[in-house]
């Protein structure tokens, strides 16, 4: 399995969404650290419409995503970019 396809199945799995997109940008990184080629999966980005999120500041969000997700920081997740939001709550995307 991916890291891509874990990443999605811990969110659904821990936070229901009503809207759930990962995005693999480690092409978009090639080259910012010599370990780093743009190959892979090193960056994500999380995009994600919960309702566990309502009431909580994007801080505590941010967390709860980042603890969840944190075994695969450990094993080389570089960076992982999180947009969190409520239901009715506007996004970008």
């Amino acid at each position: 399995m991916s890291l891509q396809s874990r990443i999605e199945t811990k969110l659904q799995e821990a936070f229901q969404p009503l809207r759930l997109i990962v995005i693999n940008e480690s092409h978009m990184h090639a080259g910012h650290h010599p370990d780093i080629t743009g190959e892979g999966e090193t960056h994500m980005r999380v995009r994600i419409v919960s309702e566990k999120f309502a009431g909580l500041p994007r801080l505590a969000r941010h967390r709860a995503i980042t603890e969840l997700l944190q075994p695969e920081l450990d094993a080389g997740l570089h960076a992982l970019a999180i947009e969190p939001a409520a239901p009715g709550e506007q996004t970008r995307w």
